[in-house]
């Protein structure tokens, strides 16, 4: 089997990390928090209200795309969490053996998730931002949607049904 990295995306508060712990349990993958490895200077600017521009993001997006190379060239499989809200943002961390796993749901669904969510810096005001940046994937990208909506576990066997649909081999 060739390595596979799933790059679980969507706006804040979509549950990324939730997906992306079930799935890397689940296949016995490496999972990587995307979050993590924001520089100081994004998480304290999103946490006092601001949001990311493009020339914040890209250093956080070529450590991703490290984290994402490591693991293909070392031929192992993984699962990391990353918005990437724009297509010039996925291109940057596209190549063989990545597939983009896009967590889809509406303003209002997203947003009563925020307000259950506890100690993340992320504060509910920015989702308006998130999806005023958010550019849905097109058909000629590497991506499988998962409509969200139900349990977390409803979302993780959509997840996998439809990435097996897609042809990831899981196994």
């Amino acid at each position: 089997m060739s390595p596979t990295v799933l790059v679980v995306m969507g706006v804040s508060g979509s549950g990324k990390t939730t997906l992306a712990k079930t799935l890397s349990e689940k296949f016995g993958w490496e999972y990587g928090e995307g979050d993590d490895l924001h520089p100081r200077a994004n998480v304290e600017k999103m946490a006092a209200g601001h949001p990311l521009t493009d020339e914040d993001r890209w250093p956080w997006l070529d450590r991703i795309s490290v984290w994402i190379g490591d693991h293909l060239a070392a031929g192992r499989s993984g699962v990391i969490t990353c918005s990437a809200l724009r297509r010039r943002y996925r291109n940057r961390l596209s190549g063989t053996g990545v597939v983009f796993l896009y967590l889809h749901g509406s303003y209002e669904l997203i947003d009563e998730r925020m307000k259950r969510r506890k100690d993340h810096y992320m504060p509910e005001s920015l989702l308006h931002s998130q999806f005023d940046t958010l550019e849905e994937p097109g058909d000629d990208e590497n991506v499988v949607v998962v409509e969200l909506g139900g349990t977390p576990q409803e979302e993780a066997d959509r997840a996998i049904q439809a990435l097996r649909e897609h042809g990831v081999d899981l196994d």
